[in-house]
């Protein structure tokens, strides 16, 4: 069979031409993009003289929610340390104890739905029933094992990866299968290590969590609370200062909670900035046993911005779902949000399609741009590090990194390849 080529191309002359000046740049973009790596976008790290780079402050921070835990189990060194990979600002952590008092990287009170708990048959007995905010819980508590025996658990992924949007693909890095490798987790110091061990400047967002309940069940020597251990061990590594202050940009740190008690707590003991996070409206504090409604009015807000820098509010408490559209409540205003507060920081930001509001069109991107451009928030709380910070490499470039050519052919190259292939 004769391959015949348009009239205008029969001409050896206009041929070369034609792949030359039609096919070369494209090819070359390709290979560009295939050579430069997975992320097309470049990732902070050391400077040429071998100093760190600081935190950026320029942009709404990328906060690394239990890692980058959309790719590899949550709260586990490998989770941190892919987010670091990937750009973030913070990593953020949920802080719990050890029966013996030691503070450990871990979410839930109880081991069962992220750790392979039921496959150690030797702890079977230990299942128990404690009351958390107000509910009956059973299941194994992370305070009825010393550390010696959480050591012996190993994590696994919270959520399946099989569902995420066709577009996020190229970002993973591992399958779903490989989620169920074996994952220790991890001591609060062995977390705070991982932050001061990077090639550049990496912030750090623990969370005092379920302090109540802590308090009721692990003792420390000398009536000490949990509170206290927690700021200990913040001491011992350095951090301090107030909030952009030169002590805290050398180790940038908030401290959150559900629990405004233990803020307030806590306020006497260090300077570094907290952040209240705010659960659904009609849940009740652990501590004050109020409703999140209650503690979002002005009274309670003026009282409680003593304390705090910042809110880190659940996203739909901010902008409720109706039916598939965002209404804005006057009370969460981005006006009144910033006049009370210097820091808003939501939660949770994930990439598969049962966690994307349907006017967002399946489409991440789209969210991040609704949340920084139309709300005007200062960070976000977010699973998948690495397609956050590819949209702020987008479209909010940092300036150290917005120079390179090769860079910028990159960014070219991705916005092309998607329209060469169709």
């Amino acid at each position: 069979m004769q391959l015949v080529l348009p009239f205008s191309l029969q001409n050896q002359k206009e041929w070369l031409f034609f792949v030359f000046t039609e096919c070369f740049p494209l090819i070359w973009l390709s290979l560009l993009t295939v050579c430069a790596g997975r992320t097309p976008y470049p990732l902070p790290g050391k400077r040429a003289k071998g100093d760190r780079l600081p935190i950026q402050t320029s942009r709404p921070y990328n906060i690394a929610h239990r890692g980058s835990n959309g790719e590899i189990p949550e709260e586990t060194a490998a989770a941190y340390l892919r987010a670091i990979e990937e750009g973030t600002d913070f990593i953020e952590t949920d802080i719990l104890s050890s029966k013996d008092g030691v503070l450990i990287c871990f979410h839930d009170v109880i081991l069962d739905e992220t750790a392979n708990i039921a496959s150690h048959k030797m702890f079977a007995d230990r299942k128990r029933t404690y009351e958390v905010q107000g509910f009956n819980i059973t299941g194994f508590f992370t305070f009825d094992f010393t550390l010696k025996e959480l050591k012996k658990l190993r994590t696994k992924q919270r959520y399946s990866l099989k569902h995420l949007p066709s577009k996020t693909h190229y970002e993973l890095s591992i399958t779903y299968k490989d989620t169920l490798r074996k994952y220790p987790i991890i001591t609060f110091e062995e977390f705070i290590t991982i932050a001061r061990d990077a090639p550049r400047v990496v912030s750090i967002y623990p969370e005092i969590k379920n302090s109540v309940l802590i308090n009721q069940h692990v003792k420390w020597p000398g009536g000490k609370r949990f509170e206290d251990k927690v700021v200990e061990t913040l001491k011992k590594y350095g951090y301090g200062g107030s909030y952009l202050s030169k002590k805290w940009l050398k180790r940038p740190l908030f401290i959150q909670s559900f629990a405004p008690s233990s803020l307030v707590y806590i306020s006497n003991l260090i300077d570094s900035p907290k952040v209240l996070l705010i659960d659904d409206v009609t849940v009740l504090t652990e501590d004050t046993n109020q409703t999140y409604a209650e503690i979002t009015s002005d009274v309670y807000f003026n009282y409680i911005k003593q304390y705090v820098v910042g809110i880190g509010p659940w996203k739909d408490t901010v902008v409720p779902v109706i039916t598939i559209t965002y209404k804005l409540p006057q009370i969460w205003s981005k006006e009144l949000m910033h006049i009370i507060y210097r820091s808003v920081h939501p939660y949770t930001y994930r990439n598969e399609n049962e966690f994307l509001h349907l006017n967002f069109s399946q489409d991440p991107y789209k969210e991040y741009e609704y949340w920084i451009n139309e709300i005007g928030v200062d960070g976000l709380f977010n699973d998948f590090t690495g397609s956050l910070h590819n949209y702020q490499e987008w479209t909010s470039p940092l300036s150290e990194t917005s120079k390179s050519p090769r860079q910028l052919l990159s960014q070219i190259a991705s916005l092309v390849l998607p329209y060469a292939k169709a």
